[in-house]
């Protein structure tokens, strides 16, 4: 019974902590723009698509699909960074780089989630 939180708690951290070597190492490009923010959620996506993909297939079993999909991705990818960082491209006076930011989000993790879905295919 306790299993599956062990597994969304230990996929969770794994992917907090790449989403923070992330931002760590894109840092210098985070001046103007959320760079690591649009990256990590769009290699989420891809890797969410990928890991629905097998688990259709009946290569991930529901044990790493907690672990993979439920834990990791939901602790790499990031909405409310997401949003907060758009509110303050917004805030800041430049509503072009916050369309770019959100048209971008969506279309390039929409894009990442069916290049996944046909890469596990």
């Amino acid at each position: 019974m306790v299993k599956p939180f062990i597994l969304v708690f230990l996929g969770g951290g794994l992917g907090s902590l790449c989403r923070y070597i992330l931002w760590l190492l894109m840092r210098p490009w985070q001046v103007h723009f959320p760079w690591a923010t649009l990256v990590a959620n769009v290699a989420a996506c891809l890797l969410f698509g990928l890991f629905i993909a097998w688990q259709g297939n009946g290569w991930l079993s529901d044990d790493r699909r907690l672990l993979l999909i439920t834990g990791f991705c939901g602790g790499f990818s990031t909405y409310s960074t997401f949003t907060s960082e758009s509110w303050g491209l917004w805030q800041s006076g430049h509503p072009l780089l916050w369309l770019i930011y959100v048209v971008g989000q969506f279309f390039l993790c929409t894009a990442a989630l069916l290049l996944g879905l046909r890469l596990g295919a």
